[in-house]
């Protein structure tokens, strides 16, 4: 879940009245509006909506988009609010959630009173954070394929996922093959581009060359540098399809977006709203906060800088430890303990994200922790999913090498982050020594499997 407005590319808040799950209630029957990921609207008549579970409204869905029956583990359906985002279980009830929302933006969020009283969730059908990804690109049907490209991509415009500009342009010029159809040398690509920038770059990069965009138009002869290299990486765009015609399907481009952006290892995260401490500058030693995104995955957690679009830290599982504290009185936090060193020496490092949502974050490490103890042995393809992949077709679902440009938005800045540093030698807590032999947190992913805590006042929701 996110708590910052815009960045989730949702309403704001004029416009919250405007999409409601609920258009009409009657005495029996009620017409419920489910949003996709493109924003279209799926409406459906159901009867005894207060009654009604996820799983029996996610069954619905699937029928009347005529999915697979992969699609039941692919997608989840979500409670969606800009000011907060609930994956819910197959037996929650939504509209009684629904009537709950109040209570969950008081006890989750930070949100003055009177955005709390204006906040209407809606439902919305996308993927499931619980979702391994080395799944998804074994999917053949284009419908889902669709659904999960147009959610990413939606995810890359908004800045949700940070991209340098090399994967930005890759990315964009992949929805270009999408929207504007194969590359025809010598037709206006170029004029086509700069009209709908936005719809193939973050904004923040469409941002950067406004003015050098505006001086071109008066000239009309090259693109600006964003551009530009959206238009070259248009031209490389292989057109070769599965079937060796000379044209891809775009199922194929679908599945080129997504394997793309399993580079990200933000990728299919949940996303949580909090704040770090600013290391301390200046004379007068003036630190502050930041807003930051926490992102949470089946692989390990992110910290996003939510204004600077890059990572602040990335640590898998196994090179964390984890809390959380909510004392009365006092704000929540989430506690992340790794490995560093200070000034060359190896110590323990402790960083604080404040944060209402801390209880939700640190119950979804502990159910992510669970989830990827439980090898899930290899069976044979889903035969709703299609046939089998051509390994000289399609790119096979194996390790992919990491992002590792230099300066790239996706490498851990720690001395971005205002972190405690300690050792423990047995008797206390001491800065910069050798590096511990023990965990400060019991919390680790070698003590086993743990349990998902119960969240109040409805049964236990896995957050997003």
């Amino acid at each position: 879940m996110d708590g910052t407005e815009g960045s989730t590319g949702q309403p704001g808040p004029a416009e919250r009245s405007h999409r409601s799950s609920v258009s009409s209630v009657g005495a029996r029957a009620a017409d419920v509006l489910v949003y996709l990921a493109d924003d279209t609207v799926v409406p459906l008549a159901v009867e005894n909506l207060p009654s009604l579970s996820a799983h029996e409204l996610h069954r619905a869905v699937r029928e009347v988009l005529q999915l697979p029956d992969i699609a039941l583990d692919v997608f989840a359906l979500w409670l969606v609010s800009p000011l907060l985002e609930v994956q819910l279980k197959p037996k929650h009830q939504p509209y009684k959630l629904g009537r709950q929302w109040p209570e969950l933006l008081l006890r989750f969020t930070s949100a003055p009173d009177d955005d709390v009283a204006m906040d209407e969730p809606f439902l919305q059908f996308r993927r499931n954070v619980f979702f391994p990804k080395r799944r998804e690109l074994q999917i053949r049907d284009e419908e889902v394929l669709r659904l999960l490209y147009e959610e990413a991509k939606g995810n890359v415009l908004a800045a949700r996922y940070p991209c340098d500009v090399e994967d930005c342009e890759a990315l964009g010029a992949l929805v270009c093959r999408v929207q504007l159809g194969p590359y025809q040398p010598g037709q206006p690509a170029a004029c086509a581009l700069r009209e709908k920038l936005d719809s193939f770059l973050p904004a923040h990069l469409c941002k950067r060359g406004q003015g050098l965009f505006a001086a071109l138009r008066g000239r009309g002869t090259r693109a600006g540098p964003g551009e530009q290299g959206l238009l070259n990486a248009y031209r490389q765009v292989q057109e070769v399809g599965s079937d060796g015609g000379c044209e891809a399907a775009l199922g194929t481009h679908y599945r080129a977006y997504l394997f793309k952006c399993h580079e990200l290892p933000f990728y299919g995260c949940a996303f949580f709203h909090g704040e770090v401490d600013k290391p301390a500058q200046g004379f007068l030693h003036r630190g502050g906060r930041k807003p930051v995104s926490v992102a949470i995955s089946l692989e390990g957690v992110h910290v996003i800088d939510s204004r600077e679009k890059h990572v602040l830290l990335g640590l898998r599982f196994q090179e964390l430890s984890w809390d959380h504290t909510s004392p009365e009185e006092e704000e929540p936090i989430l506690w992340l303990e790794f490995d560093g060193d200070s000034e060359g020496t190896p110590v323990n490092k402790l960083l604080k994200i404040y944060s209402k949502q801390a209880e939700l974050m640190s119950s979804l490490i502990e159910y992510c922790i669970e989830l990827s103890q439980v090898a899930e042995p290899a069976g044979p393809q889903d035969s709703a999913t299609g046939p089998p992949s051509d390994p000289s077709s399609s790119p096979a679902p194996v390790q992919r090498p990491k992002l590792r440009r230099q300066g790239s938005v996706v490498s851990s800045r720690i001395q971005h982050l205002s972190t405690i540093d300690y050792v423990e030698d047995g008797k206390g807590i001491r800065r910069v020594k050798p590096k511990r032999t023990t965990s400060f947190f019991s919390r680790q992913l070698s003590l086993g499997q743990g349990s998902y805590t119960v969240v109040q006042p409805s049964d236990s929701l896995e957050q997003g």
